[in-house]
């Protein structure tokens, strides 16, 4: 008897995300099989740039020996270990140490986790724990902001505000609150300067506190530059004012870094690019081991460490953790990324590349089909209009950006359709050199003129 195809056996038995499953019932899989630097191949042998990292998150691309190698030879000396009840591998806590030195100055302890969303999750019960700690049993609400995207736990489902990810998940559920989307282009009006519309937002930030009570507010999370709900640079002056706002009313900020960080933006983090000072938590995943072994970190300041040793002793214990949080390989792997940073000045490279980039992606401005290019560092965004003077977008129905990537895969590309509008997400490898750039920026042009001229014919 045969064995099954991927394709078969894939049908029958997967269950993937972020996927059309009656679609995929009919088309099956693309499947892929081999990477090397920054490209990856199908079945078919068909060569892609891999222009979005993975999912933000390849930063050193597919082929680096270096992350083999440590994950080897931790495997080969301490597989396992937990980090309950004060345990540890040495491998472990160096990574915490190394993690904490390059963090924003404000930060203390790192409490590592398997995932971004769980990071996120995890910020979300370190602000419960650490009002209920102080004796503010009511101060348990957290403001995201429409578009922000911060995972898809239960909890942090219910701070994506992205509708495809809510509605059908009764999301969001108690405790959690929106505010407004810092999108100038899309939101700002006509007689406002970025300045006066990051103030409008700021406003109205100060507006729900007001109208929830201060008192029941325990934290606002926030992108420094916002990824998957459209990659969105915040307004000018925007994070000066929204701060101003939280120490106002006493509300903790949660910087979420998950793809802003290790120098996606342009600098080693995405509050050090926008002027977010002194957040009281970080959460960092994707980039921390370039995607080769699951990892992320909650990292947290010392007043709020305070606070959670005095109550932990109260309690006799702090009474969370995860079976995989702190695993040695994982950490293994990540602190042999944070070396090849520092060994190769990949922040250097990046100051480097990023020029190019920015400069094919702020091209795209003048293509009829595009409304806005927008990004910074070695991440962008085309936003797809049916009229670049009113704004207009298409019909949901054509799904345009869709077609976008579908062309882009014939031009052998790999990008993505973003949840949240007509978007195409731009993030290749921090290791993409300038040729590369302008290779991906050709194909981008290519599928972006077969797309336009597909719409026109069809009109």
């Amino acid at each position: 008897m045969a064995l099954p195809s991927v394709a078969e056996m894939d049908i029958r038995s997967n269950l993937h995300p972020y996927t059309n499953h009656i679609v995929h019932q009919q088309t099956g899989p693309k499947t892929y099989v081999h990477g090397e630097g920054i490209y990856i191949w199908d079945e078919h042998g068909n060569k892609f740039i891999e222009g979005l990292a993975g999912l933000w998150c390849t930063s050193l691309g597919f082929s680096e020996p270096r992350l083999v190698a440590a994950a080897k030879a931790q495997l080969e000396t301490l597989p396992y270990n937990h980090s309950f009840a004060g345990r540890t591998a040495p491998v472990v806590s160096e990574l915490a140490e190394r993690l904490i030195s390059i963090a924003p100055d404000s930060m203390s302890k790192a409490y590592f986790v398997s995932s971004g969303s769980e990071a996120v999750d995890s910020a979300i019960k370190v602000a419960w724990y650490y009002n209920n700690a102080l004796d503010r049993p009511h101060k348990k609400k957290i403001i995201s902001r429409h578009r922000g995207y911060h995972g898809v736990t239960v909890a942090c489902t219910s701070l994506t505000a992205i509708p495809v990810i809510q509605e059908a998940f009764d999301a969001p559920l108690e405790r959690f609150k929106q505010t407004g989307t810092p999108h100038f282009y899309r939101f700002g009006e006509d007689s406002e300067t970025e300045e006066q519309f990051a103030t409008r937002r700021a406003e109205e930030l100060e507006q729900l506190i007001l109208e929830e009570d201060p008192d029941t507010i325990a934290a606002m999370i926030a992108e420094p530059l916002m990824g998957a709900g459209g990659v969105i640079p915040p307004p000018k002056t925007y994070f000066e004012k929204i701060q101003k706002v939280l120490r106002k009313y006493d509300i903790l900020l949660i910087a979420d870094e998950v793809i802003n960080g290790f120098g996606r933006t342009g600098n080693p983090w995405g509050c050090d690019t926008y002027g977010i000072e002194a957040p009281d938590m970080v959460t960092c995943a994707k980039q921390l081991s370039s995607a080769y072994i699951p990892i992320g970190a909650k990292m947290i300041s010392e007043e709020i460490f305070t606070v959670i040793a005095e109550a932990s002793n109260r309690h006799g214990v702090f009474g969370t953790g995860y079976t995989y949080g702190g695993h040695p390989v994982a950490a293994a792997v990540a602190l042999e990324t944070l070396k090849i940073y520092e060994e190769r000045d990949t922040m250097g490279h990046v100051r480097q590349v990023m020029e190019p980039f920015q400069k094919r992606l702020k091209q795209l401005d003048s293509h009829p089909l595009v409304g806005e290019a927008r990004g910074a560092g070695l991440i962008g965004a085309v936003e797809l209009v049916a009229d670049k003077q009113s704004k207009e977008s298409y019909d949901p129905s054509l799904k345009v950006a869709l077609q976008v990537y579908q062309k882009c895969l014939e031009h052998g590309l790999i990008l993505r359709a973003l949840p949240s509008g007509d978007t195409v997400g731009i993030c290749p490898p921090l290791i993409i050199t300038e040729a590369q750039v302008h290779d991906l920026f050709d194909a981008l042009g290519e599928s972006l003129n077969d797309v336009y001229r597909d719409l026109q014919n069809m009109s």
